[in-house]
């Protein structure tokens, strides 16, 4: 009973801080849309072209304001409701098993973080000048008037670049996932060397449902997660290492 008090108190907190990390993020909603609407814009410069955005429902602008709030709102929140986790579940460890899980508490937020920049200043600008290039500015024949250029709405731009975001943040989660698993004896770095063309072909799948379908994206997702996944064996390796030298 007194573990669900305690877990019913740790929730209260995280949801607090959630709250008011979103309703802060709601009223800077404006200055983090700018923000995150830098890649498009800098290339649009570069195009000649307009640098603005649409909303095409009366609604559209609210809700925008909404879904930034709450995205942001978690981002900010993470850290404290990670430490709020780790209050909860640190009574019921052992001091060794602390000092085996903390540097994974450290890692994850760090690693979403590294892999959320690396899609926000690497990937989102050459995916998005990729996908400029498919404008026209003098069609051929009957149509040699068209003209076809990118009106990119609000809506679609800021889910764009959530997809980005969550899906190259939670890919660099990778390493901790297998380290972990490691670390608990589910899996060898012998099982998962052997794996590697499996695992290839599965980052490849992955790559192509949670990026945009656009085969730069998805091909700089599959070189990302699978080098992370090498970088997962030599971690694995070492946690076995260490746990044969402590026998």
């Amino acid at each position: 009973m007194e573990h669900l008090v305690e877990l019913r108190t740790r929730i209260i907190r995280s949801l607090i801080a959630f709250l008011i990390t979103m309703s802060i993020s709601f009223y800077f909603a404006d200055d983090v849309f700018n923000f995150l609407s830098l890649p498009i814009i800098s290339l649009l410069n570069s195009y000649g072209q307009n640098t603005e955005l649409i909303y095409t429902g009366l609604q559209q602008g609210f809700m925008v304001h909404i879904k930034i709030s709450i995205f942001a709102g978690f981002l900010f929140a993470f850290p404290f409701i990670s430490f709020q986790l780790w209050r909860f579940v640190a009574p019921g460890m052992y001091k060794n098993e602390k000092k085996a899980f903390l540097p994974f508490l450290i890692s994850s937020p760090l690693l979403f973080i590294l892999g959320a920049a690396f899609a926000f200043y690497v990937v989102m600008p050459l995916a998005f000048d990729f996908l400029l290039k498919f404008q026209q500015n003098q069609g051929d024949g009957m149509a040699e008037l068209l003209k076809i250029k990118y009106l990119g709405s609000i809506n679609e731009y800021l889910s764009l670049t959530m997809a980005f975001i969550i899906a190259f943040g939670l890919s660099f989660q990778l390493p901790v996932l297998l380290t972990l698993l490691g670390k608990v004896g589910l899996v060898t770095s012998a099982g998962l060397a052997s794996f590697r063309k499996y695992a290839a072909v599965a980052i490849l799948i992955l790559a192509a449902l949670v990026t945009p379908p656009d085969v730069i994206t998805q091909i700089i997702l599959f070189s990302a997660v699978y080098t992370l996944y090498e970088i997962s064996i030599f971690f694995v390796k070492r946690v076995e290492k260490e746990s044969s030298d402590e026998l």
